[in-house]
């Protein structure tokens, strides 16, 4: 891309997101943390270091869009698969990107004993409170009340139990090195994000331990609303549910210690 003369160019599409239209529906999230991983492969320089593990659901695609090593592996085993390309490649900086009907329901087992035994990867854990890929029905971080195509009646926490918050669960591992809860409803939260992924990548590099980055996402399809209307119910519903924050931060830890 060339600036017309008298032009700065302010945006463009970093080289390692793939030239091509994307799946997502309009206003998902995806494909703005699909961005914003792609550019901090670009800026940091490591296009021939990462490696991307994605299971099934919305995020299957995902190697379709970015210009890296990917691996595909099955429903909810992402962070097994994970564990095994870091343990054979441990130079390689890795990490899963999942939705939460993969990674906090079928893949809860894999997902808990990663964190515990601390293996060094990345989990990008994409919580949009449904299952979007396979016709919007309840998953494990759906709200109380919150209608979706099996709770046409609103989730009843009496007989399925309350939303799981993964963030401050994992947190509590002695192996999680990093655990933070981001969004991207507007510019400035989009930038958190980018820099909470770009510290639990930096993190992985010093050998850590495990990070995990949630973003509180939206499904506009699955939500049955405008992608406008999905933002409101992040910041209106889920985030006093899912509060944004840094649950776990070992640096900081350091740091008082040494103090």
């Amino acid at each position: 891309m060339t600036a017309r003369e008298g032009y700065k160019v302010v945006a463009k599409r970093p080289s390692t997101l793939l030239d091509k239209r994307m799946h997502y529906c309009p206003g998902c999230f995806h494909s703005t943390v699909h961005k914003l991983m792609m550019e901090l492969v670009e800026e940091m320089e490591i296009q021939d270091k990462i490696v991307g593990v994605c299971p099934v659901g919305c995020s299957v695609f995902a190697y379709e869009y970015m210009n890296i090593d990917m691996q595909e592996a099955a429903h909810g085993r992402a962070a097994a698969v994970a564990t095994g390309v870091k343990r054979m490649l441990p130079d390689k900086l890795v990490f899963s990107y999942q939705g939460d009907g993969d990674l906090a329901a079928i893949g809860t087992a894999e997902t808990i004993h990663a964190c515990n035994r601390g293996e060094n990867f990345t989990f990008i854990f994409i919580n949009n409170g449904i299952y979007g890929m396979t016709g919007g029905q309840m998953a494990p971080t759906t709200l109380e009340g919150q209608r979706t195509s099996t709770s046409p009646y609103g989730r009843d926490v009496a007989k399925v139990g309350y939303p799981l918050r993964m963030a401050e669960m994992v947190a509590n591992f002695e192996g999680v090195a990093y655990s933070q809860r981001v969004t991207c409803t507007n510019p400035a939260e989009t930038r958190r994000c980018k820099r909470a992924i770009k510290k639990a990548f930096e993190m992985q590099m010093k050998g850590l331990g495990t990070t995990f980055i949630e973003v509180a996402s939206n499904c506009p399809s699955g939500w049955k609303c405008t992608p406008e209307e999905s933002v409101t119910w992040i910041e209106d519903k889920m985030l006093p549910y899912f509060p944004l924050g840094v649950f776990k931060d070992v640096t900081k830890k350091e740091k008082k210690a040494e103090a």
